[in-house]
């Protein structure tokens, strides 16, 4: 039987992102994942992620953020508004005292920098290889692989996505809301400069986003109802980008070019748990969140900068103490955020009477109330219960 310290199940971007952090630390580390690792180049149209300023500050942190940046397009203000109302809500670089909001990534050149980093350090890789079993131990984690071969660990990090195989394993339970909406993944290129400026517009539908890329072009993520998709990823490339500029508006122009459409149903799946004896849970793992307002691989990330800190110093890595001081530093982080997302989706769905003229007071206040506008931006910028990884560059 292989003996670790610490064996990460899930070497997708949170996975990897903490094989990385870990790979300089006393701690034998393996890293499990199903997948092969990703590979090729990004296109145009490849699909993004948007880091917010506590991310990039994790990864410049874990020395990956000199390879990631040429691929990444600075978000350098964001524009928030409602279809058919006149309120936006502005956020500038230049207020938080930044270069940059964020910046918007391609996800597969984020998971090859992360994987070649990982590569060249001292992780086991193992990969691709599933989890069979996995059973607790008094004083560790007894896994087994398909094919039979058997490891421990003092510590298993659950980093296995929102339909984990870890949590599934141990009976823990999660809750789940269906938003009966799908986002609409895809990229198009605009006729005006976009400028380094993010566009969150809110429909009674969902929500449609334009991200800065390069060249250029935007990421586009339309939230739709699930009933829609179908039709939606089945007509041409002109009446989709027909439908899509009206309900954007003209902001950035003309839609000229679409790239390539993916749906992905959303919902909220929470853990019960963050830990049990010898497990903790990461990323998905733990939440996954309606994309709205792009906070949920950011969440994760801050629980990556959370676990390499709490292990900087741990003599045995799977310490109750240690799991207990953990799920506490993270949950009101995980707890604000999630209610964010969720209070924001299902406002913005609801269709009551009167309701519409109080969110669109709402935008105005956040737009016009320094105080209010400057929490909100403080959180999105990742700032808010941030591991000390992440405040490093804060103004």
């Amino acid at each position: 039987m292989k003996e670790f310290d610490v064996i990460i199940v899930g070497g997708g971007l949170v996975g990897a992102s903490l094989a990385l952090a870990l790979s300089g630390s006393r701690h034998r580390v393996a890293l499990l994942e199903a997948a092969a690792p990703p590979s090729g180049a990004p296109s145009w149209d490849e699909r993004c992620i948007a880091l917010n300023a506590a991310s990039q500050a994790i990864f410049s942190a874990l020395g990956a953020w000199e390879e990631l940046a040429p691929a990444a397009e600075p978000i350098r203000s964001t524009h928030i508004s409602e279809r058919g109302r006149f309120g936006v809500a502005r956020f500038t670089a230049e207020e938080a005292g930044l270069p940059a909001l964020g910046y918007n990534i391609p996800v597969r050149q984020l998971g090859t920098v992360l994987w070649r980093r990982a590569q060249g350090t001292n992780t086991t890789l193992l990969c691709p290889t599933r989890l069979s079993r996995l059973q607790l131990q008094g004083d560790g984690v007894e896994l087994e692989l398909e094919g039979g071969e058997r490891l421990s660990a003092k510590l298993v990090v659950a980093a296995d996505g929102a339909h984990s195989a870890v949590r599934t394993m141990l009976g823990i339970g999660h809750d789940s809301r269906d938003y009966e909406q799908s986002a609409i993944v895809t990229a198009v290129r605009v006729s005006r400069p976009h400028q380094g400026c993010a566009y969150e517009r809110f429909t009674p539908d969902g929500p449609i986003a334009l991200l800065p890329k390069p060249d250029g072009a935007c990421s586009l993520v339309w939230t739709v109802p699930a009933r829609q998709v179908d039709g939606m990823l089945a007509c041409s490339d002109e009446a989709f980008l027909a439908q899509a500029q009206d309900t954007f508006g003209e902001r950035l122009g003309r839609f000229v070019t679409l790239g390539r459409r993916n749906a992905h149903p959303l919902s909220r799946v929470m853990s019960e748990r963050l830990t049990v004896p010898r497990v903790l849970f990461a990323g998905n793992a733990a939440q996954s969140l309606h994309p709205v307002a792009a906070q949920g691989f950011n969440l994760g990330l801050r629980d990556v900068a959370a676990v390499a800190e709490a292990l900087e110093a741990a003599v045995d890595p799977g310490a109750a103490a240690l799991l207990r001081d953990y799920e506490a530093a993270r949950q009101a982080d995980r707890e604000r955020v999630s209610q964010f997302t969720d209070r924001l989706v299902r406002s913005f769905s609801n269709r009551l009477p009167g309701f519409s003229a109080l969110r669109h007071l709402g935008l105005l206040a956040l737009d016009l109330t320094p105080p209010l506008k400057q929490a909100v931006m403080w959180q999105n910028l990742g700032y808010g219960h941030a591991p000390r990884m992440a405040r490093e560059g804060q103004p």
